[in-house]
């Protein structure tokens, strides 16, 4: 039987935290920008108002 490789996962795992935070980091900046607009903020690709 083959034995796992943690260090695979672990790195897959680390990749997939630093795109999310990337990710929020990027959304933030967006975010800060809206209120000085007139415009009201624009729903993200695929999000729903069905709630």
């Amino acid at each position: 039987m083959a034995k796992p490789n943690y260090s695979y996962e672990k790195r897959q795992k680390e990749i997939a935290k630093k795109k999310k935070q990337e990710e929020k980091r990027l959304k933030k900046t967006a975010q800060q920008g809206e209120p000085s607009q007139d415009s009201p903020p624009q729903p993200l690709a695929g999000e729903t108002d069905a709630a």
